[in-house]
């Protein structure tokens, strides 16, 4: 694959179409198990507020890849992000109900960098809470 989007076709500000990710219990369980981290946070509700929780929390590495697919399905090409990274500063809380916890997601190119590479900044929330925070990919466009 190769990127869809050229360099010379953005420009610092040029933003992502932004992404909502609804996240369930039975999304966690999945989740749990593609992963093998079942720790009980993510799926006991009476653990997780033994623990000082206010109830399950998704996983980190879950809601950072739900971030990550606004700038993969923007640029076309997964292996076109060559560095990626966030700071976990919320937790995305996922109630026992049929509606879950809706992750939002926008992002927009913050800089031009050397070698046909940008670096967009993400904004992540849940329940009106920033659950990311310094979420940056660098991504090499065509």
């Amino acid at each position: 694959m190769a990127a869809k989007i050229t360099y010379v076709d953005v420009e610092v500000g040029t933003e992502l179409p932004a992404q909502n990710f609804t996240v369930t219990r039975a999304t966690l369980v999945q989740y749990a198990g593609a992963s093998g981290d079942f720790n009980p946070i993510h799926w006991n509700e009476k653990f997780a507020t033994e623990v000082g929780l206010p109830d399950v929390i998704a996983h980190g590495m879950f809601t950072m890849a739900e971030a990550a697919r606004v700038v993969t399905d923007w640029v076309g090409d997964p292996g076109a992000v060559v560095e990626y990274g966030v700071r976990f500063t919320k937790p995305v809380v996922v109630p026992n109900d049929d509606k879950g916890a809706l992750i939002e997601v926008s992002g927009k190119v913050a800089a031009k960098l050397d070698d046909n590479r940008v670096r967009v900044d993400l904004v992540a929330t849940s329940g009106g809470q920033k659950v990311l925070g310094m979420s940056r990919a660098v991504v090499q466009l065509a």
